[in-house]
């Protein structure tokens, strides 16, 4: 015979459908002991990370790095991984089983829309890149970002990037590039400018953080030598 409506509410509310369960997380705030962070289950706060790079609060353009330099913006920081920013990007959690992450780590599924309004102020041409890369987890940092010289097996990022910039001859230009990226892996070039003195440029990067991505990610703007 069929089951009855009874029997199927006890079997789904009472049934080991899927096991074992993961550990659980450990308190996001603590400063000592092994860190778990937890599946994430539930609905976290938010679906889009809109912002405009500049220099500070007031200013209306971001310079680009001296020749040989780079700076990079978190894209993805979060507990005992905020790479020296004292920031965690993580979105809180609204809703969520009791042995699930306390935040969203990853932000998977949100809209991330980043414009760079770049400058260069400098009397020569300089010669600008921007990488969306996948560097080593670490909370405090010291002499910049590192990376594994061969990168690790696992897969952090996969997903596609939209990019939107003028190119060197004043054409506008979209480019879609999917980019899967290891544990450690520096990221290719996915825009190369040849910006004039004073030149200003703006550059728009726009992505789904991918499902099943590994935080953290950093945006890497650098100035060629």
């Amino acid at each position: 015979r069929s089951p009855t409506i009874a029997q199927w509410q006890h079997l789904l509310e009472q049934g080991e459908l899927a096991g074992p369960r993961d550990r659980a997380p450990s308190d996001p705030i603590a400063t000592t002991g092994s860190i778990i962070y937890g599946r994430v289950a539930g609905v976290a706060r938010g679906s889009r990370w809109q912002a405009q790079l500049v220099d500070n609060p007031t200013a209306q353009s971001l310079t680009i790095p001296q020749p040989g330099k780079a700076f990079s913006y978190g894209l993805s920081t979060l507990h005992h991984g905020r790479l020296g920013t004292g920031q965690i990007q993580s979105a809180p959690m609204l809703v969520r089983y009791p042995d699930t992450a306390y935040f969203a780590h990853g932000n998977y599924g949100v809209q991330y829309s980043l414009t760079l309004p770049l400058i260069n102020p400098t009397g020569d041409t300089q010669t600008v890149t921007l990488a969306i890369e996948t560097p080593i987890k670490q909370d405090q940092i010291q002499g910049g970002l590192r990376f594994l010289k061969a990168p690790a097996k696992q897969i952090f990022f996969r997903g596609t990037v939209q990019l939107s910039y003028k190119d060197d001859q004043g054409l506008p230009r979209t480019r879609y590039v999917h980019l899967v990226q290891r544990r450690g892996e520096q990221g290719d070039t996915l825009v190369r400018l040849q910006m004039p003195p004073l030149d200003q440029r703006l550059v728009q990067v726009d992505f789904l953080y991918p499902p099943d991505s590994t935080p953290p990610q950093v945006l890497t703007v650098r100035t060629q030598d």
